[in-house]
């Protein structure tokens, strides 16, 4: 069994699938492993370092992708009208496992069926206790959370934590996260190490003790469509128009006396809700800094702009794209990880050929593509 490692051609992506260390198990697991020349480079990686621990190195994409069984990526393929048409290269048959933006890209999932590509998108991975080691979207999510807080500090005129000096105290910034899943409880424990005074808020009430177990303040609209905010899956719900006016309501006046917000709740499969409005911004004190987490997905913020830091009646706005590679050391070497352990159980101990149960909760969850067709129920009637 071959796993192919290409390197990732989409502009701003600096991780790569596979490190040296999970290299190294997935040929104890019995598979021949082949990493595209140069695929780490933008993750401190080094093709000696792949070489050392038994990959074999390719030296362009279709001889990385041509004879590969399966193909582990961090983002989808790219088309042939993009550039580089990556799913060209690859048999009928193969395994994809990647992150590969079903919803945002529909048109890509049906070219996995036509193309025989057997594909697994997995940021759909289960949200259930055997899975957690597969969690790319928490894994990604955790540091994004971590970089917001970098990121918004690098933007901000001013200190973190109190200061008392000789020439007078240097009071302490004050920080908003919006939306407490991984990435907001990241956010929140990074800023309260900084010496921020932090508070956050959330659709769900279970979140709560999460914000005050790292020192958070907890600002919240509790009535009983917020008792019943969270999905099965551990995610927020879509609010009603009466919950989202109060919430508002509640944001605008606690909004003003913040020096940095950093927004981060998302739905999946639709755009993301605007928690911060323009008139919102309009009342923030002058020198504030808005991260928008969210707009890859239209925003929590509408004068966000993708991939733009920009100004708005004197609040800075950070709409950064692709967070988490922006530490893609990191970031690489916990996705690959995700990767390495997805895997594993699909790998016959015996035969070293993967043996798929088609059946099982987590391939159900992430697979998209099987045998030429569309088999997610969330995609198939759509």
């Amino acid at each position: 069994m071959k796993i192919a490692i290409p390197k990732e051609r989409r502009p701003g992506e600096k991780r790569v699938a596979a490190t040296p260390e999970t290299v190294k198990k997935l040929v104890a697991l019995g598979a021949e492993v082949v990493v595209e020349a140069g695929a780490g480079l933008l993750a401190a990686i080094q093709d000696d370092d792949y070489k050392t621990a038994g990959a074999s190195l390719a030296a362009d994409p279709a001889s990385t992708l041509g004879s590969a069984d399966v193909v582990f990526k961090v983002q989808r393929p790219m088309t042939a009208a993009e550039g580089h048409d990556e799913l060209a290269l690859m048999r009928r048959g193969t395994m994809l496992v990647a992150m590969l933006a079903p919803y945002a890209d529909r048109q890509g999932v049906d070219a996995y069926a036509a193309a025989g590509i057997d594909a697994f998108a997995m940021e759909f991975m289960p949200r259930i206790s055997r899975a957690q080691s597969m969690d790319v979207l928490s894994s990604q999510a955790n540091l994004a959370g971590y970089r917001a807080v970098i990121d918004a500090a690098a933007e901000f005129g001013r200190a973190f934590p109190m200061m008392m000096t000789a020439a007078g105290t240097v009071a302490p910034a004050r920080v908003m996260i919006m939306g407490v899943g991984v990435a907001g409880l990241q956010a929140i424990a990074t800023a309260r190490r900084l010496g921020a005074i932090v508070s956050a808020t959330d659709v769900r009430s279970a979140t709560r003790e999460q914000v005050q177990s790292l020192g958070g303040t907890f600002v919240f609209v509790d009535d009983e469509e917020a008792r019943q905010a969270e999905t099965s899956g551990g995610y927020a719900k879509e609010m009603s128009a009466a919950y989202k006016q109060k919430q508002a309501e509640l944001i605008a006046t606690t909004l003003k006396k913040q020096d940095i917000a950093i927004t981060t709740a998302l739905i999946p499969g639709r755009p993301a809700p605007v928690l911060i409005t323009e008139e919102m911004v309009k009342t923030m004190r002058p020198g504030s800094v808005i991260v928008d987490l969210a707009v890859e997905q239209g925003g929590n913020c509408p004068l966000s702009r993708p991939g733009e830091v920009v100004e708005a009646y004197g609040v800075k706005i950070v709409g950064h794209l692709n967070v988490p590679s922006r530490i893609a050391v990191d970031a690489a070497a916990l996705y690959s990880k995700n990767l390495l352990n997805f895997i594993t159980p699909l790998i016959d101990k015996g035969t070293k050929q993967l043996a798929i149960d088609w059946d099982d909760e987590i391939v159900k969850g992430v697979a998209l593509t099987r045998g030429g067709a569309v088999v997610h129920p969330a995609l198939k009637a759509s």
